[in-house]
């Protein structure tokens, strides 16, 4: 009895669990059922329709479980950034103790040290310093040196300035004169410039000169060369009218990817800086003609500082070379001539080093490379004087070269005047930045350097060994377009004794000068222009 009893007892509790263990294990499966594509089905209704409620509220609780996720990782970088400060404070204190009584560990002086103004400008220094600003660096070749871009500023409207910037990478959609299309570039010049009025104007510079008769004015700015270095900064040479007509001031200015920097500023005196402009030269007696002309009304009547040096090689038309001098003498009273003559081949490097060399003054002078085909202003004398300094810097400028006039103009009558001719526009001519033939520099750094290549003859090669012998040394080498100084288009015959690669330079630059890109392509499809314009003509007049 007892034990069907006690069976029964158990049966039931048996039930009773195995009823508890199974509701549990509902309540589990309800409570922690991940969350599958296939959850989302509660949201439709039986017909098949979306509930829009239903993903409101889903969207709501997503992004209140992104807000409260948010908030928490929050919450985790306050406490991380003010665990941070603790600590630092916490070995700030502890390197100060150590600093105090002297025992601070050796390589953690750097870490003692707080970041400073002077931190600051000690970068910008170093960046200064790492910079070709102060002084030349060695360049492996020719094509390593960052040319500089000359701008000036050009009045638009009353009291609205522009700058215009004369620039070498032209390209096919720029111009070699050009007013800046982005807005920051146009900003970036115009500001320069008046930090430089600020620099000139400022209580420093009235202290540094005593001397100084006028607050200096936009109208006093001359022009300036332009360069960036990247990774460094950019470098602003301004130039500026002092209170004379051969009284300068040039600001050097660096801005070190931020505020910019004074450099430096002096006063540039050319009263006394004669420049012994030499010229090579064999017959070609008419260019040499055209040259004095500009030579007479640039040096003679505007400048007077001046000596021209002539080394003529051979005997013929020699007399006329000399008729043509001495005519300029009795006409203007100038007698600040050399003429040389050399009897052997033409060697145009032979030409200039020995009208270099031919100086005789006990002054160290500034010679000015040239050929008899060479247009140049009293602007350019200017920039040849403030872009050259014995010791320091050499001047290449880059001129700008005439095409063909019977090409550019062939569609008017009579041919302009050559002051008419000579514009900066790109279908007038190029930037001749392949030639390094035009140079200014003092004749010590000529003599120095090792002058030129007397082993190289008739054409070419010469003046880029030159340039080479600078880049390779500690000199400054201020390569920049000049727009007082042009090269006048004449016909070009290449030799056929000269060797290959002498033959193809001379061809490539014959090729360049004609015309440009635009012009040429009309010459060589004249004939198909032709054709379509008379095809144009025929069928307007069948329509009309």
């Amino acid at each position: 009895m007892f034990k069907r009893w006690l069976l029964a007892l158990v049966a039931r509790a048996g039930l009773i669990v195995l009823g508890l263990c199974c509701c549990l294990s509902l309540f589990y499966l309800l409570a922690c059922k991940p969350a599958t594509r296939n959850g989302q089905q509660s949201l439709v209704w039986s017909g098949g329709t979306t509930s829009k409620e239903g993903y409101m509220a889903l969207l709501q609780e997503r992004e209140d479980s992104h807000r409260h996720y948010i908030n928490s990782l929050t919450k985790q970088i306050a406490q991380l950034k003010e665990a941070l400060q603790e600590r630092t404070q916490q070995l700030q204190e502890s390197l100060d103790k150590a600093k105090t009584k002297g025992i601070l560990p050796q390589g953690l002086e750097s870490l003692h040290k707080t970041p400073t103004q002077s931190d600051l400008k000690e970068f910008f220094r170093s960046q200064l310093n790492q910079a070709e600003v102060t002084s030349g660096v060695k360049l492996p070749s020719e094509y390593a040196l960052i040319p500089f871009d000359t701008f000036n500023l050009q009045r638009v409207v009353v009291f609205v300035v522009s700058p215009r910037v004369y620039q070498l990478e032209t390209g096919l959609t720029r111009h070699p004169a050009e007013k800046p299309v982005r807005k920051d570039r146009r900003d970036e010049l115009i500001s320069t410039v008046e930090t430089a009025l600020h620099v000139l104007n400022g209580p420093q510079q009235h202290t540094d000169n005593t001397g100084r008769k006028h607050t200096y004015s936009p109208s006093d700015f001359i022009q300036g060369l332009t360069r960036t270095e990247r990774g460094r900064g950019s470098v602003y040479e301004l130039m500026f009218r002092g209170d004379g007509p051969q009284d300068f001031t040039q600001l050097v200015l660096f801005r070190p990817f931020g505020s910019v920097m004074k450099v430096k500023s002096e006063n540039v005196n050319t009263r006394r800086m004669i420049i012994n402009i030499i010229v090579p030269l064999s017959k070609r007696v008419d260019a040499f003609r055209q040259f004095i002309n500009n030579f007479r009304q640039v040096c003679v009547q505007q400048d007077g500082r001046v000596h021209l040096t002539v080394v003529y090689f051979g005997r013929d038309q020699i007399d006329q070379v000399k008729a043509v001098l001495d005519q300029t003498t009795r006409e203007t009273r100038f007698r600040s001539f050399t003429l040389i003559q050399m009897n052997e081949e033409f060697s145009r490097g032979r030409g200039l080093d020995v009208g270099a060399r031919a100086w005789r003054r006990s002054q160290n002078v500034l010679l000015f490379f040239c050929d008899v085909d060479i247009h140049f202003t009293s602007d350019f004398l200017t920039s040849c004087r403030l872009n050259a300094e014995p010791g320091k810097k050499v001047y290449y400028p880059v001129l700008f070269s005439q095409y063909n006039p019977s090409i550019i103009y062939s569609n008017q009558t009579l041919l302009p005047s050559l002051q008419q001719q000579l514009v900066i526009r790109k279908e007038s001519g190029f930037w001749r930045d392949f030639g390094f033939g035009m140079t200014c520099q003092y004749r010590s750094d000529f003599i120095n350097i090792g002058g030129f290549d007397r082993n190289i003859k008739g054409w070419g090669l010469e003046d880029v060994h030159l340039y080479r012998k600078y880049l390779h040394s500690k000199l400054m080498v201020i390569r920049s377009p000049s727009r007082g100084l042009f090269h006048l288009w004449h016909e070009k015959s290449c030799a056929d004794e000269l060797p290959p690669d002498k033959y193809k330079m001379c061809m490539q630059t014959k090729a360049m000068s004609e015309a440009s890109h635009g012009q040429l392509g009309e010459l060589f499809f004249k004939r198909d222009i032709e054709v379509h314009l008379n095809l144009q003509t025929q069928t307007d007049r069948r329509t009309g």
